[in-house]
């Protein structure tokens, strides 16, 4: 991965910081809007107002990592609260804010504004989780974090949810999530694979083996 400047110069750019529950993306958010501030550049933070769970005020870690934030229920109201003098604005939680951020990060960046966004790029049943993926195809800048598995210790990079509510977006922490890997992640759909194995179609007797019929000349 290549690091991104801590310095605008006058070009912007999208940096997205994506992963599982538990892997430092928020963190990693934190540290390189502090580090811009030092730089004495002008820094926005916004979050979604469903996420409550530290503070209503503040982007928080896991690790208690803490900075200024501004909390919004669309991503437009990025745009509606811009200071005039901003260089840099950070996004945490970037799978519950709409569609929209995704043309929001694009008119900041093309404006001459470095934009750095976390958010999990996988929801609890192991799919993309909207707008992330498209930020990903879209940012300059890519950072996978990882977690670690409670499982077997290795990297993790699915959210596993432990309780049995099978909405979407469920804001939680270490009494609804922990992080597995691929091999100790339990798809809670459940659904085998068709491809090796699973209940897909069954090719007929014979098929695949059959001998050719004879010409009969006609």
């Amino acid at each position: 991965m290549q690091t991104p400047p801590d310095r605008t110069t006058g070009h912007g750019w999208i940096e997205v910081i994506a992963g599982s529950m538990f892997s430092g993306k928020s963190e990693e958010l934190i540290r390189r809007l502090r580090r811009a501030q030092i730089a004495r550049l002008k820094v926005q933070v916004f979050k979604p107002e469903i996420d409550t769970r530290y503070s209503r005020q503040e982007v928080v870690s896991h690790s208690d990592q803490r900075i200024e934030s501004e909390r919004i229920t669309r991503a437009t109201e990025i745009l509606e609260r811009l200071h005039a003098d901003t260089q840099v604005v950070g996004i945490d939680e970037a799978q519950f804010l709409d569609s929209d951020l995704v043309e929001v990060c694009e008119r900041l960046a093309n404006n001459g504004t470095r934009v750095i966004v976390a958010g999990l790029d996988q929801d609890y049943r192991g799919q993309p989780f909207d707008p992330v993926p498209q930020l990903l195809a879209k940012a300059e800048y890519i950072t996978k974090t990882r977690a670690i598995c409670v499982r077997c210790g290795h990297p993790a990079l699915r959210s596993q949810r432990t309780t049995g509510s099978t909405e979407r977006v469920v804001v939680g922490a270490r009494e609804t999530y922990e992080p597995r890997c691929r091999a100790c992640y339990d798809d809670p759909e459940g659904e085998p694979s068709a491809l090796f194995g699973g209940t897909g179609s069954t090719p007929a007797a014979g098929a695949g083996n059959a001998e050719p019929e004879p010409d009969s000349g006609a």
